[in-house]
């Protein structure tokens, strides 16, 4: 999921740029406005468990590997895509220019494919669910389509930049994806935000605990 500097061209990665840069700004905005003195230390221990997550990558062929990516998870306990989006651009910066993981020209390509297609696709799924589905149905389901969304996009990205063939990409990155979904990025999500429910039901946003009868 970490795509490389070379495999997209110069002229496509600045187009991403162009498309991750709003976000990013929206992030922070959302993050003057939301964050204070006890969800910081929240957000900041979220990023260090993606951090580590996302460092067990699984190789998948063609120069590429699938891992989980926690944009949904973040969302979901905020109650806005923007927190993911937030998460994920912090992360991607320490993994790209500290460890080398995912290139600099291509960060904007992750940002979007990790942090805004997995979080806003992981998130809205969630909040259309959860008053019908509940809670942990509705949070397997947002994290494992979110996962699931943004790896699609990825190998689109990668047919559209001459890397590999689309068929070949879709069903590496794709098949893959699915699985990791499912055993590893819906399931965790549900639990981590099941547990949060019952033990520390103050930590997550109202929007949340409004669907499941819990009062924060």
């Amino acid at each position: 999921m970490h795509i490389p500097d070379s495999f997209i061209p110069m002229g496509q990665a600045i187009i991403y740029w162009v498309i991750a840069l709003p976000f990013i700004f929206l992030s922070l905005k959302w993050a003057r406005k939301e964050l204070d003195d006890m969800k910081v230390p929240i957000l900041a221990a979220l990023a260090a468990g993606i951090f580590a997550i996302q460092a067990l990558n699984i190789p998948i062929g063609m120069g590429t590997s699938g891992h989980m990516v926690g944009a949904a998870l973040v969302a979901i306990i905020f109650g806005s895509p923007m927190a993911g989006v937030l998460v994920l651009t912090l992360v991607l910066l320490v993994q790209g220019f500290v460890f080398g993981d995912g290139g600099i020209t291509t960060m904007g390509a992750n940002i979007v494919n990790m942090g805004v297609i997995s979080g806003f696709v992981g998130y809205y799924t969630f909040a259309a669910l959860k008053n019908k589905a509940g809670i942990k149905a509705a949070a397997f389901v947002g994290a494992w389509l979110g996962l699931f969304v943004s790896a699609i996009a990825c190998a689109i990205e990668m047919y559209v930049a001459g890397t590999f063939p689309l068929e070949a990409g879709l069903v590496a990155m794709g098949l893959y994806h699915l699985i990791i979904g499912f055993v590893g990025e819906g399931l965790i999500t549900a639990i981590v935000i099941t547990a949060i429910e019952k033990a520390r039901p103050d930590l997550l946003d109202s929007s949340v605990t409004s669907a499941t009868g819990v009062e924060a």
